[in-house]
């Protein structure tokens, strides 16, 4: 495997990698030469100033991008034209035309093409698509998902690419909030139609710091999204109420309340005008497994080698993209928002967010993950 993108993210793939038994680390890759040169001399590997180098230089069955948003479809889809597999960070891009085009490739190369969405692997996660695959859920009937993600403004000024259209493509939806959405699509599905609201209520940036929805499924079930940078603490809460149970997952854990009858024959049947169903919060027994950022590129590498199935293949990169789409573009129209989102409409919004978007400059980059999700 090789590395595209050296910054913090990247070195702990990097270490990650080093420490698989599937995996070997060939060649690293950074647009700045000398943080190329650092890291490859550390880590005893070839090193390249340009990516397209390292592509094309034969050392590598695959790729890790770790770079900006904006980069990664453009070297995904030169790596899967040279006959490499791809694992992106999140998100596969900014935007929806975009997106396409990283999947259009990856589906002409036949190679493998996964993406970073690391909170797949939690067990909480695991266990709530088992019980909404088995039908316990029932038909779902609403959603909630609230999940703030507190940054500062010291945050935004570390590089001059954040908080801006030109350098990020979007906001705390384009950045901070693909696992949750990523999360939120995985479990309760992509929905048909949204109505946004989204502002930049207190930090120094162009994009969005806060952003809320109401949504619309195909089988007109309800929904709320609420995200933001401005809050603390990031309690994360996700709620999908279907017709024979609940799902809340929050930061204590996952709980199913199953409800016999279902509600929709408790409804028709029930004689007692105070009646209801019965309500029972099942005991659950997570699966035991391995999680975070190892385990998407173990498997990944598994994927590759015929063994497994992806945990979170590149094609569902694009339920988020969607989504987030969508939200953005809801919000500057002020008026619902049909998914699948025009491509040319959010094209057309994008390229003119970019055109008054001001370089940014910042006294030192700062090129650290942050620590709590660097495993």
């Amino acid at each position: 495997m090789g590395v595209v993108g050296c910054g913090g993210m990247g070195q702990a793939h990097i270490k990650n990698i080093q420490e698989l038994p599937e995996a070997q680390l060939a060649a690293v890759s950074d647009a700045d030469p000398e943080t190329a040169k650092k890291v490859g001399t550390e880590k005893n590997v070839p090193y390249f100033g340009d990516y397209r180098k390292l592509i094309k230089s034969g050392l590598c069955d695959a790729i890790l991008i770790a770079t900006p948003h904006y980069f990664h479809h453009e070297i995904g889809i030169a790596a899967f034209k040279s006959g490499l597999h791809v694992l992106s960070e999140k998100p596969i891009t900014v935007t929806v035309a975009a997106a396409d085009a990283f999947l259009t490739a990856a589906r002409k190369s036949k190679k493998v093409f996964g993406v970073m969405f690391q909170q797949r692997t939690l067990p909480e996660i695991r266990l709530a698509r088992e019980i909404i695959k088995s039908g316990r859920l029932g038909e779902i009937q609403r959603t909630l998902m609230v999940n703030p993600q507190y940054r500062s403004q010291a945050y935004y000024n570390s590089a001059g690419w954040r908080g801006t259209w030109l350098g990020e493509g979007g906001g705390v939806l384009l950045n901070q909030s693909p696992h949750g959405i990523d999360l939120f699509m995985l479990l309760a599905g992509l929905p048909n139609r949204v109505t946004a609201k989204t502002r930049t209520k207190i930090h120094k940036i162009e994009v969005e710091d806060e952003a809320a929805a109401l949504l619309e499924y195909p089988n007109g079930a309800w929904g709320y999204y609420y995200t933001t940078t401005c809050e603390a603490p990031s309690a994360t809460l996700m709620e999908i109420s279907g017709d024979r149970g609940k799902l809340v997952l929050d930061n204590a854990g996952l709980k199913f309340y199953s409800v016999k009858p279902s509600i929709s024959k408790h409804n028709a049947t029930a004689k007692d005008m105070w009646g209801s169903p019965e309500i029972k919060e099942e005991k659950l027994s997570l699966p035991k497994s391995e999680t975070g950022h190892k385990e998407i590129v173990r498997n990944f590498c598994a994927a590759i080698l015929g063994r497994e199935e992806l945990i979170a293949p590149g094609a569902e990169g694009l339920w988020s993209i969607e989504f987030i789409n969508a939200l953005i573009l809801s919000g500057k129209k002020n008026k619902p928002v049909e998914i699948p989102v025009s491509r040319k409409e959010y094209d057309k919004l994008l390229d003119g967010l970019k055109k008054k978007s001001k370089a940014k400059k910042v006294k030192k980059v700062e090129r650290t993950t942050d620590p709590r999700i660097s495993k």
